[in-house]
């Protein structure tokens, strides 16, 4: 996983470095070693690259901490320190944008990203990390957006498979019914 990707010439490049470096170790050591290659998305570029990098990366994985300090154009230190619990007390922004996901925002480069990579890649795998991946509002945001995996650190992983579990039964599609009349009804309407 390849962090703080622009460009998919960039990425091109250090994934022609790794296929060098993984044919030598399979040659000296009798080994074959698998693994997947792909981006870090936590560079408004990159999102908006994202046809492009999905022809080269096998899968995404969104740096969600990074890409709101590029997004909001602040770092996340100055601005919780200084102006940010300002601007929450005085609702200008609702939540913390480190820690709930900025839907409006980052959300939006996330499901571009997601759609125009996926387009160029259907196969694509794309999930995120960091504490976003913790936090239940975020992730019913990331099974929305179609990501396949959220991962966060150890002590917020039970409240992250719950959300996930929510999120999945949230849009899951009614059971079929077993009344056969009723169904006949509903697709007579």
């Amino acid at each position: 996983m390849v962090p703080q990707v622009c460009d998919a010439e960039e990425l091109a490049r250090v994934k022609a470095l790794v296929d060098t470096v993984r044919a030598d170790v399979d040659a000296r050591y009798g080994v074959a070693l698998r693994f997947k290659f792909g981006s870090m998305m936590e560079v408004v570029r990159a999102c908006l690259d994202a046809p492009s990098l999905a022809r080269v990366a096998e899968f995404f994985s969104f740096g969600t901490n990074d890409l709101t300090q590029a997004t909001f154009s602040f770092s996340r230190e100055d601005a919780e320190n200084k102006f940010l619990p300002a601007y929450i007390a005085g609702g200008i922004l609702a939540d913390n944008p480190f820690e709930s996901l900025d839907a409006t925002g980052v959300g939006r480069l996330m499901r571009l990203a997601v759609d125009e990579g996926r387009a160029s890649r259907p196969d694509l795998v794309i999930g995120i990390c960091g504490e976003h991946g913790g936090h239940p509002e975020s992730i019913a945001f990331c099974h929305g957006a179609g990501l396949d995996y959220v991962s966060c650190s150890a002590p917020r992983v039970p409240v992250a498979r719950l959300a996930a579990a929510q999120a999945s039964c949230a849009k899951a599609p009614a059971a079929p019914s077993t009344d056969r009349k009723a169904e006949v009804q509903r697709q007579a309407v």
